[in-house]
């Protein structure tokens, strides 16, 4: 049994499917990356910011205490936006992870029933050379001994085995 050019498109477009899914999957994770970076410099600018005010308070600069305040107060406000967008960033890689998983697992399916139809096409067809082979050394043997192959379907016929008759 050949396999079909429908399921050998099926598995091409299975392939296709993962390979969309698995680019879509890290588009999302660049971008949670992005994202997870800017919340990383925002605790640094944080940092910074208290750096600066502790530097303000020991120097006696006003200016630098309140850079320093303002610095700190804009990192917070920077993190507490950015922590919902990376929440659903993550929700989002999450499914995309799922939906690849499951075009993965379509693909493999389509090339397991690819994988075992070509198993049984060269079972067949091994099996097909093996009866041709025992049918041409049938026919050798009878043209060698046609007596001999007339006698054993007789004695097949009457249900012997024919053993007796070969043998004498």
């Amino acid at each position: 049994m050949a396999v079909s050019r429908a399921m050998r498109r099926l598995l091409r477009i299975r392939t296709i499917e993962e390979e969309q899914s698995r680019l879509e999957l890290e588009g999302a994770q660049i971008d949670l990356g992005r994202l997870r970076d800017a919340l990383d410099k925002a605790v640094l600018r944080g940092s910074s910011g208290r750096r600066l005010f502790q530097a303000g308070v020991y120097n006696g600069e006003l200016p630098d205490r309140l850079a320093g305040l303002e610095e700190t107060r804009g990192a917070d406000r920077r993190a507490r936006a950015l922590t919902p967008h990376i929440a659903d960033a993550e929700q989002d890689v999450a499914i995309l992870h799922e939906e690849f998983l499951a075009k993965r697992i379509d693909r493999r399916q389509a090339e397991t029933l690819i994988e075992e139809a070509d198993a049984q096409a060269v079972l067949e067809a091994a099996r097909r050379t093996q009866q041709a082979l025992d049918d041409w050394f049938r026919n050798m043997r009878y043209r060698a001994h046609p007596k001999a192959g007339c006698l054993r379907g007789a004695a097949l016929e009457d249900g012997d085995d024919g053993a007796e008759n070969l043998s004498g």
